[in-house]
């Protein structure tokens, strides 16, 4: 990833924000991490890039609640392995709200399901765009910043070394990654822990097939 980055940044210059915008409409946040760190470095002006990922995930979640408003029980009736998710979505969405909506991208699992999820349920497109807004500039600065800070720390670390851009974004690629990994692990299995619950609680509202019905006198 932290080649791939250079090479892009070298490739295409001020259109990589315009990759930016897109790679964000479907996640990233990863490569936005990266390019923070190569806005560290002089590559990428960190203000553009903020705008870029910004909008770029606003616009891709207003996609996806669409989708999910308009086809939702569609696709949940072609996809019932999606239904778990979605569940677990709503659920999150029903005892946090506000909470939920503002924080959905940074949890692992629900967050690939939760602007489908939010789609499907009562709350209005208008509030759910000035929230969703509001997110998308959190998240944004969150991993840009994050991304930045690591760079500049990395270059503080490394000194003249850091003057080759491969050894900072290397330094930047091994920290993330295992930050990521142990991350991820620790959500996964929260995200599977959730869905075995719901699972479990749908499970017992079903009537128990070894028990014979009593009629109504």
């Amino acid at each position: 990833m932290d080649l791939d980055i250079y090479k892009l940044i070298e490739e295409y210059r001020d259109l990589f924000y315009v990759i930016t915008f897109i790679w964000t409409f479907l996640e990233g946040e990863t490569f936005v991490i990266f390019a923070g760190a190569a806005a560290s470095q002089g590559m990428l002006n960190q203000y553009i890039l903020i705008a870029a990922a910004w909008l770029g995930s606003f616009s891709g979640d207003q996609l996806y609640f669409w989708i999910g408003r308009k086809y939702g029980h569609r696709l949940l009736k072609r996809f019932p392995r999606m239904q778990g998710g979605v569940n677990v979505a709503l659920g999150m969405l029903h005892k946090y709200h506000i909470g939920f909506i503002l924080s959905f991208r940074f949890i692992y699992g629900v967050r690939n399901f939760s602007s489908l999820a939010m789609g499907m349920s009562p709350i209005g497109w208008p509030r759910f765009a000035a929230l969703n807004f509001i997110a998308a500039g959190l998240w944004a600065n969150a991993f840009a910043w994050g991304g930045y800070l690591l760079g500049k720390t990395f270059e503080a670390v490394l000194g003249d070394v850091a003057k080759d851009f491969g050894f900072v974004m290397l330094g930047v690629f091994a920290l993330v990654g295992v930050i990521l990994f142990f991350t991820h692990r620790r959500s996964k299995a929260s995200f599977e822990r959730k869905i075995a619950e719901q699972q479990a609680a749908e499970q017992a509202k079903l009537p128990d097939p070894s028990k014979p019905e009593t009629k109504a006198e």
